[in-house]
């Protein structure tokens, strides 16, 4: 192990085993964890559907997270309705969570601009697609949280080939200069598409980045949601008390590809997907409530089954709106279209004619 992985080692509440570390016995709340294990299989459902709707031409290209529930929801669970969510093209689980709706997540991907829009009342972002540009968004609604008196904290989620941007390096530097509210949250699921972390960078960790910029950091377990429910908590309490930022490294992996777009067996090694369902997320928790003599297999098997009937149903509510037109990427670009954004629309509109 290296200086810094040493100084930096990965908070674990739970084992892959399903055994709640000695340390953190006083945290086991059966409730909680079942509403997380619910929170995780409902996203998993959803997840899982969306692919299968993508692979039917009902929405375009998606980004599935299978393997990353635990490091969305136990984040997403620890924010309170003031808080600010900025999240990346494939946080929707986090999103869900905390409070957007199926049919709109589903709008997104069928390339409605309805899609980007949170029901009222919660503060969540539009999806971020160019990559680390929500982290400097993040750190500016955090200083001005700040600065109108208020106790809202942001979340700002990001994966590891972020950190390689400047976006990241500008946001922390802004941050921890203003002592912004805001935590940093990098689900590290060791590639960038199809660049390995060790091509990305030299450093042996992504929470040693915070040092360079003065503020503190974590890596915690990305597979268990206990941890990263916990140590989420602790960050946003911290910017609620003006204590500043903090940047979280969630070490995770993701079972399928980037993208549908994509074919992850040309540059890695898809048998690891299969070793490392042994740390699954889902089944971690489904261990533990079994050691407790809490898990209720028929309690699971019904909210499968009622997340599968409430993603049909926002299904048929989305494809319910007209098909996205081409035009509509041009709307919300600039107040007025400059010349070369008229003669592409132009153009396009020619076409469709």
């Amino acid at each position: 192990m290296t200086t810094m992985e040493a100084e930096f080692p990965v908070v674990q509440y739970i084992s892959p085993e399903g055994q709640l570390n000695a340390d953190y016995a006083q945290t086991y709340d059966r409730q909680h964890l079942m509403l997380s294990y619910e929170n995780m299989l409902k996203a998993r459902v959803f997840d899982r559907k969306a692919v299968n709707l993508q692979r039917q031409g009902r929405i375009g290209t998606y980004a599935p997270f299978e393997g990353q529930e635990a490091a969305q929801i136990g984040s997403a669970m620890a924010l309170e309705t003031s808080d600010w969510m900025f999240p990346s093209y494939r946080d929707h689980a986090a999103t869900l969570t905390f409070g957007h709706s199926l049919m709109n997540v589903l709008l997104y991907w069928a390339g409605r601009v309805e899609g980007c829009m949170p029901p009222e009342g919660k503060h969540i972002f539009p999806p971020s697609v160019p990559i680390a540009t929500q982290i400097p968004h993040a750190v500016g609604a955090a200083w001005a949280e700040k600065l109108k008196g208020r106790t809202g904290a942001s979340i700002v989620y990001f994966g590891d080939g972020a950190t390689s941007e400047g976006d990241f390096h500008e946001g922390l530097n802004f941050a921890s200069v203003f002592h912004a509210p805001v935590v940093f949250f990098c689900q590290n699921n060791g590639f960038a598409i199809s660049v390995p972390v060790s091509r990305q960078m030299k450093s042996k960790t992504i929470a040693q980045k915070a040092l360079a910029y003065d503020i503190p950091s974590v890596r915690v377990d990305g597979n268990d949601v206990l941890a990263v429910y916990e140590e989420t908590k602790k960050a946003l309490d911290r910017a609620r008390k003006g204590e500043g930022p903090t940047l979280i490294e969630a070490v995770t992996w993701r079972y399928g590809a980037h993208t549908t777009a994509d074919d992850p067996t040309k540059y890695r090694d898809q048998s690891l997907s299969e070793e490392k369902r042994v740390e699954d997320p889902l089944t971690r928790v489904e261990r533990m409530l079994r050691h407790n003599g809490d898990w209720d297999e028929e309690w699971a098997q019904r909210v499968s089954e009622e997340m599968s009937d409430r993603v049909d149903n926002a299904v048929k509510d989305m494809e319910q709106y007209p098909a996205a037109e081409p035009t509509f990427m041009f709307d919300h670009i600039f107040e007025t279209p400059t010349w070369h954004i008229r003669e592409q629309r132009d153009s396009i509109e020619r076409k469709e004619g």
